[in-house]
């Protein structure tokens, strides 16, 4: 895809970036580099707990839209990050007992914001990610949010699996998808929860799974074997919604 007016390219500029307080997602820099400049760029971004790929001249070649990107680029993101703590302050807020969506290696931008949309629909609180290997909030994931990015606070953090825990010492309990698991008629889902969606390819991990109180699986009678993951989302999500208002 094309980040467009959220890729920042050259030194003079990813620094100024850095140093306006931007939330740089991922910073792409010419391996073996070891200039001045760039040093004090990676000071920079490592101050944020910036990702960081060493990448070589081609990679930067073929990713630059201007041709003179001085051996860096940086993919910014399209709106800020918020924290766990101010999701389920909104929760709290509300009054409502903490909905929360954790998104396991989501890789498609585009799936990511149509899960933020649908998270937004039915009534969730947040929507957390990882910071490595996973989509952020690129114009890509906020077009396809269709504005929802703008009422859904997403958090990024640096463990999921981690994150999982410390939501369950404040009363959170938690349902990851995964084909195998019990149909999702079948369990209670109802209460201060978290729904977690695994990557389009290998789905949640082992570690987060095994995190999880309960695996969930949406009942399926076609020919092929599994949903997309933003579909998944958003089935699993609706059946929270049901048994939430359910007498």
């Amino acid at each position: 895809m094309r980040y467009k007016e959220f890729v920042i390219e050259g030194r003079n500029a990813v620094l100024e970036a850095f140093r306006a307080g931007k939330t740089v997602d991922k910073l792409f820099v010419l391996e073996h580099i070891k200039e001045s400049s760039m040093n004090t760029i990676l000071r920079e971004a490592k101050k944020q707990d910036t990702v960081i790929h060493y990448v070589k001249k081609e990679r930067l070649e073929q990713m630059s839209e201007t041709g003179k990107h001085q051996g860096v680029i940086a993919y910014i993101a399209a709106y800020e990050y918020a924290t766990v703590d101010e999701i389920l302050k909104k929760a709290e807020e509300k009054g409502e007992s903490p909905f929360v969506v954790i998104l396991d290696d989501i890789e498609d931008p585009h799936n990511l914001g149509a899960i933020i949309r649908t998270a937004n629909l039915a009534g969730a609180h947040g929507v957390i990610i990882p910071k490595h290997r996973a989509a952020g909030l690129t114009a890509a994931a906020v077009k396809a949010s269709a504005g929802a990015v703008n009422y859904t606070p997403v958090a990024k953090v640096t463990n999921i699996s981690k994150t999982i825990e410390e939501l369950k010492d404040k009363g959170l309990w938690f349902v990851c998808a995964d084909m195998d698991g019990t149909t999702m008629y079948d369990l209670d889902l109802r209460g201060a929860i978290g729904l977690v969606i695994g990557n389009e390819g290998k789905g949640v991990s082992r570690l987060v799974k095994e995190k999880c109180d309960f695996v969930a699986s949406v009942p399926m009678f076609g020919d092929i074997d599994s949903l997309n993951a933003s579909v998944a989302a958003g089935v699993l999500s609706y059946e929270i919604v049901r048994q939430r208002i359910s007498k």
